[in-house]
C-alpha cells in the first residue's frame, strides 16, 4: 500500500471519528451515521489495498524479484 493511500485512508477514517463524536454529543443521527459511513469507506480501502499488496508479493516471489 502506497504511503499516501494510508494517509488518505487515516484522514478519512479520523474524520469519520470525528463526526460520528460529534454527531454523539449533539444528538445528530444524521452525523453521526455520515462518520460511521467514512470509518466504513476507510476500512474497505484499507482492505483493498491490503489484497493489491498480497497479490504483488506473490508476484514478485514467483517473479524472482
Amino acid at each position: 500500500m502506497g504511503l499516501d493511500d494510508k494517509i488518505s485512508n487515516k484522514a478519512e477514517d479520523l474524520k469519520g471519528k470525528g463526526k460520528e463524536a460529534a454527531g454523539n454529543a449533539t444528538g445528530d443521527d444524521q452525523l453521526r451515521a455520515e462518520g460511521q459511513g467514512d470509518q466504513a469507506s476507510s476500512a474497505v480501502k484499507d482492505g483493498v489495498e491490503k489484497v493489491k499488496d498480497a497479490a504483488s508479493n506473490i508476484k514478485d516471489k514467483l517473479t524472482g524479484h
